[in-house]
């Protein structure tokens, strides 16, 4: 077999450090660790070399660089992971940039807009005859592979119920938090009327031990736009996200109420901030977080069915769930297994078979149970 190298844009990031630590576990692969520092990257490196089944380089990349075309087909890459977030407000440039390289390319993005509309390369990444991906992270390529497997069997699917709440102890990056306020008090779509607000709102969901009952409130996930029209039915979605402690989620929720009324234009401005202040609460609560997804319909019988699945993260190991997918394109990719050229959703390329191989020893746990929250 011969060797499958993959570039990990931000790869010594929060995310980045994730997957280039899951990718270091598969033989067959040179992984370029990339990134403006390079002694961060070589850093990553020697930590995880003593242990790694694949080659680790650190390799310095600009993704604003009109070369970086270049740099990609000088490196032989045959994938791009780009974990270098928040994708909200990103172009395709880096994307485009892979096809023009010949290279295959996925990222972790969970932006509703960037997401939903990676198609408009499909074009020109099929007459390349390379993969382009886009929210190869929890939402939607882990959500869309629980619901996939539920609604087997469901003649029309009526609702869609999605959350997801993380442990307080857990570490959490500045791009994610800037992403979660950049929406916080904006409007969603879907939802009773339209109405739907980003974290204004709440409700409760219990998860398996030890998460037990979070609060949950509206978030803005591609899952939104791409679900609906997937399912026989057009179902309903719901996405809520939590957060352990309820004095920082009424808090969420009141900066909401601020921000739809327009007392505050965009919460995103002041993420630094606003992440050192909720840091200060990082010893209560616990390093336990949880995902859920429930499929309600009608099965063919006429009956009425109601089903979900739900994954437990412990020991802090919360933070890989996003890297998941793009470890399993990957394993897939170098096997030379075949994937149909072209620009989409991270949507029925994997399914939960290939999560479970990719959590195998990390503290992730996942079943499939009647519904009952």
């Amino acid at each position: 077999m011969s060797t499958h190298r993959i570039l990990v844009i931000g790869g010594y990031g929060f995310f980045g450090a994730r997957l280039v630590q899951l990718l270091s576990r598969q033989p067959g692969l040179h992984i370029f660790i990339g990134g403006r520092s390079v002694p961060k990257a070589e850093a990553l490196a020697q930590q995880l070399r003593p242990t790694a089944d694949s080659q680790l380089d650190a390799q310095a990349i600009d993704i604003a660089s009109p070369a970086l075309a270049a740099t990609l087909t000088a490196l032989r890459v045959d994938t791009v992971v780009h974990t270098a977030g928040p994708f909200q407000g990103q172009d395709y440039h880096v994307a485009q940039a892979c096809i023009d390289a010949g290279a295959n390319y996925i990222d972790l993005a969970d932006g509703r807009d960037f997401v939903a509309g990676i198609g408009a390369l499909h074009g020109a990444a099929a007459q390349a005859g390379v993969l382009v991906t886009s929210g190869a992270s929890s939402v939607p390529a882990l959500s869309s592979a629980a619901a996939d497997r539920l609604a087997a069997g469901i003649a029309r699917v009526t609702e869609i119920d999605i959350g997801i709440s993380p442990g307080n102890r857990t570490d959490r990056g500045l791009s994610t938090v800037a992403a979660i306020l950049g929406y916080c008090g904006q409007p969603l779509p879907g939802g009773a009327s339209g109405k739907t607000i980003g974290w204004l709102g709440t409700y409760e969901h219990r998860y398996p031990a030890p998460v037990g009952r979070r609060l949950l409130s509206p978030c803005d996930v591609p899952d939104l736009v791409l679900l609906g029209p997937r399912y026989p039915g057009a179902p309903l979605v719901r996405f809520g996200a939590g957060l352990e402690l309820r004095l920082l989620h009424r808090g969420m929720n009141g900066m909401a109420l601020l921000a739809h009324r327009g007392l505050v234009r965009n919460w995103s401005r002041h993420a630094p901030l606003l992440k050192r202040m909720a840091d200060w609460f990082r010893h209560m609560g616990s390093d336990a977080g949880a995902m859920h997804v429930r499929v309600t319909g009608v099965h063919r019988d006429g009956a009425a069915v109601s089903s979900s699945w739900s994954l437990v993260a412990a020991a802090g190991d919360g933070p890989f769930v996003p890297t998941l997918a793009a470890a399993a394109l990957v394993r897939r990719l170098a096997a030379g297994e075949p994937f149909q050229p072209g620009a989409s959703p991270c949507l029925g390329l994997l399914s939960l078979a290939d999560f479970e191989r990719e959590a195998a020893g990390l503290n992730i746990t996942m079943k499939s149970a009647a519904a009952d929250a």
